[in-house]
């Protein structure tokens, strides 16, 4: 029984303090981050104003999206407190409350994108493959429960995380540590900790990715039977998401949740360690909130219309500006206004293009 009895004392291991003595870590790790934010809160906000407000009519499939961006949007903002912290030697300044908030919400951020895809997957599996069967359940109320369950459940879960202090003091590195160093407290013995992790690689990552593949697998046998064997380019924008998902569960989600099952097993039980790796792969679930937005694109009519709208003024606004100009300094006004017309009806040929 001595197996599942919990150590003595919580201490770094030594591939740990080797990490956070690293200077490469504390320039890759805030590099990664700042990426990650730049890019993903326009990205977000673009996509919820573009969802919540020139999506209409307001579908199940919309509302999951927003959802999904809010949760982008919000892990992005945080990322700040992410980036001083490795900056500063991986040392937090911001007391242990704000090291919970930021390290739930990351993790929370990262399972409920996971869940929220899944849900995602479900709805335009059910739309395509069952579109008279399914038209009962694919209402908003149903959506808005997803939601409500995916975010009580991920934090619910999370739990242990959200009651226990993730900061700890190193006093030869004179550091604070934000969720860096296991607390075995955290969880009453070994066998809580093995079934909570357990229960994250299958909860979290195993059983939503079996969902989600064959969930677009039947959307895109279903497309192939029913679609010309010439081809009109709609069912093809589905294989696109169906990608999109595949390279967000494969580069952002797989490496960290395989990493996170191995290195704890045997940090619990073995005694090794595989941290480095696992703070790695961790970063990298963060650029999900990047590639969202193209999920976005290819898995609602509305949002690609409004993009492409938006795109189609912006290119008419530039037009006019090379017309002013040309008038003024090279009198080539009528053809600018020739070319800009021509553009103008093939980016109005893309808007009304039919979709899914």
């Amino acid at each position: 029984m001595d197996i599942w009895k919990l150590p003595n004392d919580t201490k770094p291991d030594n591939e740990t303090l080797i990490m956070l003595n690293n200077s490469a870590v504390s320039v890759i790790l805030p590099v990664v981050y700042s990426i990650v934010a730049l890019v993903s809160i326009p990205g977000n906000l673009l996509s919820l104003w573009i969802l919540g407000f020139h999506s209409k009519p307001i579908t199940s499939s919309i509302i999951l999206m927003i959802n999904l961006s809010v949760a982008d949007l919000v892990l992005a903002i945080f990322l700040p407190f992410q980036i001083i912290y490795h900056v500063k030697g991986h040392h937090w300044m911001f007391g242990e409350g704000l090291c919970n908030v930021v390290s739930v919400l990351f993790y929370a951020n990262m399972y409920c994108s996971i869940l929220t895809i899944m849900a995602i997957s479900i709805e335009r599996y059910l739309g395509i493959v069952h579109p008279m069967k399914s038209s009962t359940w694919r209402r908003k109320r149903y959506a808005v429960a997803a939601i409500l369950f995916i975010w009580t459940f991920t934090l619910t879960y999370l739990y242990p995380l959200e009651s226990t202090d993730l900061t700890y003091r190193i006093e030869h590195l004179n550091i604070t540590t934000c969720f860096d160093v296991l607390k075995w407290t955290m969880l009453p013995n070994l066998a809580a900790w093995a079934m909570f992790i357990i229960g994250l690689f299958c909860f979290f990552f195993l059983f939503p990715s079996i969902v989600t593949v064959i969930c677009y697998t039947c959307i895109i046998c279903t497309l192939a039977r029913t679609s010309n064997r010439g081809g009109t380019g709609h069912e093809r924008r589905p294989i696109k998401l169906a990608l999109i998902v595949l390279v967000v569960f494969i580069t952002c989600f797989a490496p960290n949740n395989f990493i996170l099952i191995v290195h704890t097993i045997n940090r619990l039980f073995f005694s090794k360690s595989y941290y480095p790796a696992y703070k790695l792969t961790l970063t990298m679930s963060s650029l999900s909130s990047c590639l969202d937005p193209f999920l976005y694109y290819f898995a609602s009519k509305e949002f690609r219309k409004k993009v492409l709208e938006v795109w189609a003024k912006t290119l008419k606004k530039s037009g006019n500006y090379d017309r002013r100009r040309g008038s003024l300094f090279s009198g080539t006004f009528s053809s600018g206004h020739a070319e800009t017309t021509e553009n103008g009806n093939g980016y109005k040929y893309n808007l009304q293009e039919s979709d899914l």
